[in-house]
């Protein structure tokens, strides 16, 4: 409740504040002194949402929630049009193939493809679909929509098992578990309980896997397709494990609050990739954006003070890291489907638009809120966004306090004639920025918690 209501208070703030800005130029950066919250038309853009499109720019009914929602409606569907003559097999296959689609749909090389298509399409196509091509980073929703799917036709095939009064153990073991780690995903229990979640997962995932071969060898003949389908199953979950590698690393302390890493990697990041570190890979694993190319067989990254574990790793800087698979593609590539992008970071979430800055051939803005730039995150590191982004916008809370996030969003947009806008912070300020600018029209993407 505390997040809508604040999306509401923003948006009614918004028609009752007018403010001017005069930015004053400090040191190679334009510092704000006033905030704005003034609109301007810009060409190729869409006009304001109202009624029902405004609120399908809402997170819960955003494309997550409604690809998730397609897919269970899907299934529905096809289990009223089966349910007459549906067969235990027949449940067995439909679990099969839905579980499998959800492991295949979180593999890298899956996730990599299908942001490489969705940001390769032209600029000189229509607006909204560009817009819905962006989107690309709600993947997660097919995710969940087949994997809940999965899970419910498995149990109407055990039911079918138990009528039938026919063996099975295995069967219901295996039901079992998938309904805890169903149980385990589901939001609030997964942000209230993250470890338990990611070790369930990690670990229950990989003993169901080894429980559906060993009931897929004693139940096929190896004439079907299901033994195969298995098998690439298998062979998807274990792919970035048979990639796993311990690295040198070389570690910079900013300051207490962050650091950057070094690291040995092949050539090249995607544009808005993250890398998965591991300082005990059977526990815990952490993503992080990369920064720069990777070019030169080095990736970078940089790790701000957020828990236990980004504390100790600033503290007390490890000598070598596990590294698993390759990078991933994140939402910050949807930048490529627009000429002009204004780019919106507050603190550490600078890293992650590096990477972006980097690749990027056409114009931007960048607006960096942060506590005293200097003091946290160092000169060097610094003096590397000035050179992406030389009169980058920075916001200074230390000094200037909190602002109004969407009302300075909202100015530079209109100010950059930007026609999309990226933004990496907090949840709450994430999704008021991306909500509050998609009702007025703009492209907008953020991350979306959903791991």
């Amino acid at each position: 409740m505390p997040v809508y209501a604040s999306l509401i208070f923003a948006l009614v703030r918004h028609y009752l504040i007018l403010m001017q800005t005069r930015p004053l130029r400090v040191a190679g950066w334009i510092q704000l002194t006033e905030t704005s919250a003034n609109v301007a038309s810009v060409p190729g853009r869409s006009s304001p949402q109202r009624g029902v499109r405004a609120l399908l720019k809402h997170p819960v009914v955003s494309p997550y929630v409604r690809l998730s929602a397609a897919v269970l409606v899907l299934n529905a569907v096809i289990a009223v049009a089966v349910w007459p003559d549906l067969t235990q097999p027949g449940a067995a296959d439909l679990a099969l193939a839905n579980l499998a689609a959800a492991i295949f749909l979180r593999q890298r090389h899956v996730v990599n493809i299908a942001f490489r298509l969705a940001t390769r399409m032209p600029r000189s196509w229509p607006y909204a679909l560009r817009w819905a091509a962006g989107k690309v980073s709600h993947y997660g929703g097919l995710h969940v929509g087949t994997a809940t799917a999965g899970v419910a036709w498995y149990l109407v095939s055990v039911g079918f098992l138990v009528r039938s009064g026919e063996p099975m153990v295995l069967p219901i073991v295996i039901a079992a578990g998938l309904v805890v780690l169903t149980a385990l995903a589901v939001r609030p229990v997964r942000e209230r309980w993250h470890d338990l979640f990611e070790r369930a997962h990690r670990w229950g995932g990989w003993a169901l896997l080894v429980l559906v071969v060993a009931d897929t060898v004693r139940t096929s003949d190896g004439a079907t397709w299901q033994p195969w389908v298995v098998g690439l199953v298998v062979l998807s979950a274990a792919w970035p494990w048979l990639r796993l590698r311990r690295v040198p690393v070389e570690v910079t302390r900013h300051s207490r609050h962050a650091a950057s890493v070094r690291f040995p990697h092949p050539p090249t990041f995607p544009p808005g990739s993250a890398v998965t570190l591991s300082l005990a890979p059977l526990r815990e694993w952490h993503s992080f954006a990369a920064i720069g190319t990777g070019e030169g067989g080095y990736g970078r990254v940089l790790i701000s003070r957020a828990g236990d574990w980004t504390g100790r790793f600033i503290d007390d800087p490890p000598s070598h890291v596990w590294l698993k698979s390759g990078p991933i593609a994140g939402m910050g590539g949807a930048a490529a489907l627009f000429p002009r992008v204004l780019f919106v970071a507050t603190g550490s979430g600078i890293g992650p638009l590096m990477s972006v800055m980097t690749r990027r051939d056409l114009p931007f803005r960048l607006l960096w809120i942060t506590r005293d730039p200097v003091a946290t995150y160092g000169e060097e590191l610094l003096a590397e966004v000035r050179q992406l982004a030389p009169d980058f916008v920075v916001w200074n809370t230390g000094e200037q306090g909190k602002p109004d996030v969407l009302a300075l969003t909202e100015q530079h947009c209109a100010e950059s004639g930007a026609e999309a806008v990226i933004c990496v912070s907090n949840k709450r300020l994430t999704w008021q920025v991306v909500t509050g600018m998609e009702q007025r029209g703009v492209a907008s993407y953020g991350a979306i918690w959903d791991s």
